[in-house]
């Protein structure tokens, strides 16, 4: 039997002059652990609102074709009753939370459908989540990757055949991470629940999922085993999808003649293992990475800082903090969610005070400055870039700051960063109604205008496909002559081993290490405190030879290249 039956799918926007999805036919089975890929904008998200009735019973627009999920035709059942057999949890999950405590949350959905035991309908999907302990928490008393738990506890309370998540892990750490597709395998194999993920990660699509479906352009490419469609390398690339590390590498090795044409591609880490030998010859460990100059950009001097809790003891987040950023550097700030890394930037744009100790930029105590009278030394871009826009258009965003403060030349200035950013011809453009990619650009642009000494970036790269995030970071290398400090809070460890220079790492209000690219992701114990998940090709060359410290795939083929067992 299978759980989604589609026919003949189309659907338009209203308004908009070409479909969204179109002539799409295809079968879910019941039990499938499926990813959805694509580029942005190909309709992954229009999908899946199809099957659980959203499209277009909520979302208008011209449909056309039929969807039929656990047996029920979406345009005829209610949502409601479709929401019983399939569950959603969204890309912004935080909007799905709305009682005030957890287990409250948690057993919402079933209180509105006057079943008798909804308490405990709530408990169990909040102990199937691992959140009991937390049941008569706040939600706001919840970390990031908590409070996306509970919100797949609260599609998982209705006990729903279908579980669809849109992009599940682009605003955890690792751990979290790890933690939602362990929960999801979990619901896959032991309850026999139907997953359906969109992801862009493919090395959680390896680990696990069964099928992977490409969506082109708003048509079904195809819907192949996860193992074959990771291997279709270039077919994936032009869509802007990026296969797993160890699978380009062994791509490239083939085309470069050094491992056999007839050598399956690998996935996985293990396969990879498999695949590339080590030989006598090689070479020495990679060269040891310099550090940045010793002159002072900012200092924390045993700084403790807490918020207050509406029950119970206040929330330490630092109690003894003691770090010095220097001029020049280019840090990536590390750590499990509610480590502390937005807290930090907060306090060194003055947003935050610290209860306790001093933060200084540039060796001057910023205690009794006001926010806005830093703006030109230090800037902040914030992760939602949302958040960046005030004005109508982008032109207007860039050019505000500037203009408040009478700056002389804003807008040659303003001229000047659009094109640098590429945003030339959208300057007329909403910035809240451009792509995510064209939205970090642009907050980029705004968060460099005053030509600040020190540039803060919290989670540049969340919510964006491969491609996208890909661009940020060659806009982030283009910078280098912008600004002369800069600090990116992040989990995504491809943006911190391709971009950063110092690596610093929180846990539970500390530091915990503080060095370079080898010295963080060669000391196993920081590893696993933390729980940082390094890049694929990281753990495929250390699977090879503990000595490899390889953090990108150039980097590896010229360490491995021929090493194989051809």
């Amino acid at each position: 039997m299978n759980a989604i039956e589609i026919n003949n799918l189309t659907y338009c926007y209203p308004g908009c002059e070409r479909p969204t999805l179109k002539n799409i036919t295809v079968s879910i089975e019941k039990g499938d652990f499926l990813a959805i890929v694509g580029n942005n904008g190909c309709g992954k998200s229009t999908f899946c609102k199809t099957l659980n009735g959203l499209i277009p019973q909520f979302i208008s627009g011209d449909f056309q074709g039929s969807v039929v999920a656990c047996g029920l035709d979406t345009q005829e059942a209610d949502v409601g009753t479709l929401a019983r057999k399939v569950g959603y949890v969204y890309q912004d999950f935080e909007n799905q939370i709305i009682r005030p405590t957890v287990l409250d949350d948690a057993s919402y959905a079933c209180l509105n459908y006057a079943m008798p035991d909804y308490v405990q309908r709530g408990m169990t999907a909040l102990e199937q989540c691992g959140l009991s302990g937390k049941k008569d928490d706040f939600i706001w008393q919840l970390s990031g990757g908590q409070a996306h738990l509970l919100a797949l506890a609260g599609a998982l309370a209705l006990g729903p055949d279908v579980l669809i998540l849109d992009e599940p892990i682009a605003q955890l750490d690792p751990r979290h991470a790890d933690t939602i597709y362990d929960l999801l395998r979990e619901f896959n194999e032991k309850h026999g629940k139907t997953i359906i993920v969109i992801e862009h990660h493919t090395e959680y699509i390896a680990d696990y999922c069964k099928h992977v479906m490409l969506l082109r352009d708003g048509e079904l490419a195809w819907v192949l085993p996860a193992h074959e469609a990771l291997t279709r390398v270039d077919e994936l690339q032009a869509s802007s999808i990026f296969p797993p590390q160890a699978t380009i590498a062994a791509h490239r090795m083939k085309k470069l003649g050094a491992l056999d044409e007839k050598t399956p591609l690998p996935i996985t880490v293990e396969e990879g293992a498999q695949v590339f030998k080590l030989r006598e010859n090689a070479p020495g460990p990679a060269k040891t990475e310099s550090r940045a100059s010793l002159l002072e950009a900012a200092s924390f001097h045993d700084v403790q800082v807490s918020y207050r809790s509406v029950k119970g003891e206040p929330h330490v987040v630092f109690k003894n903090l003691n770090l010095t950023i220097n001029k020049g550097d280019k840090v990536a700030l590390i750590g499990s969610n509610g480590a502390g890394k937005s807290t930090l930037m907060k306090m060194m744009v003055g947003l935050l005070k610290p209860q306790k100790g001093d933060v200084k930029l540039g060796g001057e105590s910023i205690r009794d400055v006001k926010p806005e009278a830093l703006s030109r030394r230090i800037s902040m871009v914030y992760q939602n870039p949302e958040d960046m826009f005030i004005k109508d258009s982008i032109g207007g965003d860039i050019a505000y700051a500037m203009e408040v403060r009478k700056v002389e030349g804003s807008a040659a200035r303003t001229d000047e960063l659009l094109e640098r950013f590429r945003l030339t011809e959208l300057r007329e453009r909403d910035g809240r109604l451009l792509s995510g990619g064209q939205m970090r650009r642009a907050s980029l642009a705004i968060g460099v205008a005053l030509n600040p000494g020190i540039l803060l970036l919290d989670e540049p790269t969340a919510n964006l496909d491969i491609a996208t995030r890909k661009e940020i970071m060659r806009t982030l290398e283009d910078m280098k002559d912008i600004t002369e400090t800069a600090v990116i809070a992040t989990h995504d460890m491809q943006l911190v081993c391709e971009w950063a220079e110092r690596i610093i790492v929180l846990c539970g209000g500390e530091v915990v290490a503080d060095g370079t690219r080898d010295e963080i992701f060669g000391n196993a114990d920081v590893i696993k405190k933390v729980g940082i998940r390094s890049p694929e090709i990281f753990s495929l060359g250390q699977a090879i030879d503990k000595d490899a410290l390889c953090y990108t795939i150039d980097e590896f083929l010229e360490r491995f290249e021929g090493r194989t067992n051809a």
